[in-house]
């Protein structure tokens, strides 16, 4: 049975009416007669996960989301222009007639209105089968609005009173809201998370909302309110009470390769298949494209940020490399070319090595230098010194490059089931149970327990494991939770969050094409206006009502 549901959530058509974008969100009503069959509701629900993916798999909900909070993140770098309209995001150049905004919006509120259908349609304690659909559906209303309330409106510490998103919780098409607060989203997230961990009582796998996916995302949204104890609850719930283990270190270097089904700390994503979602030349359109090239297929343009790779590189061993593949150039025979690499004025240089035997050198602007190397915290840290001074470089070897930018492939959203960008975009894994409790422990001052909980994920990624007293110098435990938040979730869609909800300043101080606007963003503080997007215009030109953000 569980196969059959499976196969019709990736195979149906959509159950709700299709709309063009100049109407309104809030006109996606099911058939009066939708629950005339007994099997309606459940079809309907299916539809709802149907909104999230998108009619060809990169059209939909969590693609525009992931481009939303990712790409404004300091994780990655873009290595040119594009005229798609990421490329704003990227740059905080917000555009109140950005595309893929006003499709996030759209799309938003067709599974909002398809959730509020199938739970106005169901009665609670008919049977633990409706219990089940019923809260799935306050699952899907929550995620979307959690995640609308992070695009559209200010961090929940930065005053609950702050206008947010509509809250619409009929299926009435004359239900017309206009913007509520953070504090009253907020409050209507942890509401309908509540009524969903009560209500699920089956798991269906990763594919679809459980009661563990609740308890996940509810200790995501109590650390975002700052209720540590809160967080640290529900957390604990999936890691000792859910069907949830970490995977293993090998099992862990091939993340990407594996489905939801075959993830056994995946807790709840957004499932696409292979033939059905991702037909064809269609992986050039996904996520995962723009991160990579593979066989020839794929934009390949955004790289890891050189913070990013600096941070993956305090430990020699970090599994979480895996998911990151430089394109080293070869010479006549074959052979990479060694060289050292560092970044000067926002801008990488690469210089070939020559190895004499008992020393290495390099020539740069004419003078030769000789490479110098010292342990730092069991790890070689190489450089050489210069007029100006000390230079720390990294001794590797020579890359392609695009524009001058060296050509690191993210392969985090590609090669599942070994398909080229194919990706199920993950929403919560186990992995962030212990990164959420780690940093409510930390901000209760419970600075080994804290320690001891990111020591866990280290140990899997065979990183240097932290102790009190070994901390990175200058680094709080605070900062080394941040850090490894940053390391493991890296190109989830968490990095933009976490900076602004803990008050931090994004800094973008690293090459890029982020700095080439005329008005570029390098640091951005989690006060500033641009880390919120502007509701997009045609909805305001259909709700004239809707107030914009500043």
């Amino acid at each position: 049975m569980k196969k059959i549901i499976y196969t019709i959530l990736f195979s149906m058509p959509m159950v709700f009416t299709s709309c063009d974008l100049d109407r309104s969100p809030f006109d996606r009503i099911s058939a009066e007669d939708l629950f005339k069959d007994p099997g309606a509701a459940q079809s309907a629900t299916l539809g709802n996960y149907l909104f999230l993916k998108g009619d060809k798999g990169y059209d939909g909900w969590i693609d525009d989301l992931h481009r939303m909070s990712e790409y404004s993140s300091d994780n990655v770098m873009i290595s040119g222009g594009t005229t798609d309209d990421l490329y704003f995001f990227y740059n905080y150049q917000r555009n109140p007639n950005n595309y893929r905004a006003e499709r996030f919006w759209s799309n938003s509120y067709r599974a909002v209105v398809g959730a509020n259908t199938v739970i106005e349609g169901l009665v609670e304690g008919n049977s633990d089968a409706e219990d089940q659909v019923i809260g799935e559906n306050y699952y899907i209303r929550a995620l979307v609005y959690f995640q609308m309330g992070n695009i559209f409106g200010r961090p929940y510490n930065q005053g609950t009173s702050n206008l947010s998103v509509p809250l619409k919780l009929t299926a009435d098409r004359n239900d017309i809201p206009d913007r509520n607060t953070v504090g009253e989203v907020y409050d209507q997230v942890v509401s309908d998370l509540l009524k969903a961990e009560a209500l699920m009582n089956e798991n269906k796998g990763a594919s679809f909302a459980s009661k563990g996916a609740a308890q996940a995302l509810l200790s995501r949204v109590y650390l975002y309110m700052e209720d540590n104890a809160k967080a640290i609850e529900y957390a604990d719930k999936v890691i000792n009470e859910g069907p949830y283990s970490l995977l293993s270190s090998e099992e862990y270097k091939v993340m990407n390769t594996l489905t939801p089904a075959e993830n056994k700390e995946a807790i709840f994503s957004v499932t696409l298949t292979k033939d059905i979602d991702i037909p064809g030349n269609e992986d050039w359109w996904t996520i995962g494209s723009f991160y990579a090239t593979i066989d020839g297929v794929g934009w390949g343009e955004m790289y890891p940020s050189q913070p990013y790779l600096e941070l993956l590189n305090q430990s020699e061993n970090d599994l979480r490399g895996s998911f990151i593949d430089p394109q080293y150039l070869v010479d006549e025979n074959g052979d990479k070319i060694p060289a050292v690499y560092w970044v000067e004025d926002n801008v990488y240089k690469f210089r070939h090595t020559i190895d004499n035997g008992s020393t290495i050198t390099f020539e740069d602007e004419g003078t030769t230098y000789t490479l110098m190397s010292e342990e730092v915290n069991g790890r070689t840290q190489y450089y050489f010194n210069r007029s100006g001074g000390r230079q720390d470089v990294v001794f590797d070897y020579d890359m392609d490059k695009r524009n001058g930018y060296p050509k690191f492939f993210i392969l985090k959203a590609s090669q599942q089931e070994n398909d080229l960008h194919l990706w199920s975009p993950t929403v919560s894994r186990l992995a962030e149970m212990y990164l959420n409790k780690a940093e409510a422990l930390a901000k209760q001052g419970a600075d080994q327990l804290a320690i001891d909980n990111i020591n866990i994920l280290r140990a899997r990624a065979k990183a240097d494991e932290y102790t009190l007293t070994n901390l990175p110098e200058g680094k709080s435990v605070f900062d080394v939770v941040m850090d490894e938040r940053q390391l493991e979730l890296a190109f989830e869609g968490h990095r933009k969050f976490d900076v602004y909800r803990n008050g931090l300043t994004m800094d973008r101080r690293y090459p890029g094409t982020h700095l080439n606007n005329s008005n570029p963003y390098p640091q951005i503080p989690a006060t500033d206006k641009v880390i919120v997007e502007l509701i997009p215009e045609q909805q305001i030109l259909i709700q004239p009502s809707l107030e914009q953000n500043p």
